[in-house]
């Protein structure tokens, strides 16, 4: 067969497929990149399908159901049946005008802030003493953990029990340098104080974990310049420690507050909000409200936590906005 014959044979391509040298290759390079930014999408879409769910299951739906009770007027019935009439704002009408919510409001804001600073402040000292690397500095910050790692219902117990007016170990303590005994849990006086130190111990151990990782991200040669400059211990924790600290302690400070904000156990267990209102936080008036009657209220205990949520969500705004301004 000569070399015509079999030049001839070979497949033409018709004038319509027939193009710039590379072009073939080209189209497919681009249909598989295609086909693999499609393939990460459907994979990072089903990574995050489960956490999507458990967030519109047990987040988005309570978010909403509560948010449609404290526009109704439920009673025991409706709120079975279903058929509870529309009320629009009259739920946080009624909130508003309670004679409760001032005192309520008040409480919360001193529980939380009073529980935020001594626990920043306590969490930080502690922070930098074990940041020193001494012997046992590890045993002693797994033991300063505890607190935080125990179930809420027996710290509280433990704390109650220490309180109480007439064999607790705070009397017992306080009579020994001649005080008289204080009703810790029955005092209006004194109720607010109690559950608030005991809070305080609590959140104390999250303060130090959150600080102590910040402070590990400190270089350690930005001290030894400030040593060699002659500064003081409390000169290198202004101007180096503190400030460089500052993003994790606005995170803490923020974690911080919706936490507390939101105790609900602690208070319940040790004093249920009294004596009268005495210890009373809209937390633990929102469920005395919903459920600590027989005739409960849902809508106004609903407005409530929705209050609480509003509050939460203003500071989480708030946040926001300075980080972007520290950002910028």
């Amino acid at each position: 067969m000569t070399i015509a014959a079999r030049v001839d044979r070979r497949p033409r391509r018709s004038p319509a497929t027939t193009g710039a040298p590379g072009t073939e290759d080209r189209t497919d390079v681009s249909t598989l990149r295609r086909r693999q930014r499609r393939k990460s999408r459907l994979t990072a879409l089903a990574f995050v399908a489960p956490l999507g769910a458990y967030l519109a299951a047990f987040y988005l739906y309570p978010l909403y159901r509560n948010l449609d009770l404290s526009l109704r007027n439920y009673t025991v019935r409706s709120f079975v049946a279903g058929d509870a009439p529309f009320s629009g704002l009259d739920n946080f009408k009624t909130v508003l005008d309670d004679p409760t919510f001032g005192p309520a409001m008040r409480h919360t804001m001193i529980f939380t802030f009073v529980s935020i600073a001594f626990q920043y402040a306590a969490g930080l000292a502690l922070a930098v003493f074990f940041n020193r690397h001494f012997r046992l500095a590890g045993t002693l910050r797994a033991l300063f953990l505890i607190p935080w790692l125990l179930p809420l219902i027996v710290s509280a117990s433990t704390w109650s029990w220490m309180f109480n007016s007439e064999s607790g170990v705070i009397n017992y303590v306080l009579s020994l340098g001649g005080v008289a005994p204080v009703d810790w849990l029955n005092s209006p006086d004194w109720a607010l104080t109690s559950v608030v130190i005991a809070n305080i111990w609590i959140g104390i151990p999250f303060n130090l974990v959150i600080l102590y990782s910040g402070l590990q991200n400190i270089p350690g040669e930005l001290y030894e310049a400030a040593s060699l400059d002659g500064a003081s211990a409390w000169q290198q924790f202004r101007r180096i420690t503190f400030p460089l600290l500052r993003p994790v302690s606005a995170i803490t400070l923020l974690l911080g507050l919706v936490y507390t904000l939101k105790v609900f156990d602690l208070i319940w267990i040790m004093t249920k909000g009294g004596p009268g209102d005495a210890s009373s936080t809209l937390a633990t008036w929102s469920y005395q409200l919903g459920f600590g009657t027989l005739l409960p209220k849902f809508g106004p205990g609903a407005a409530v936590g929705n209050i609480l949520i509003l509050i939460a969500l203003v500071f989480g705004l708030l946040y926001i906005r300075v980080q972007r301004k520290q950002e910028a």
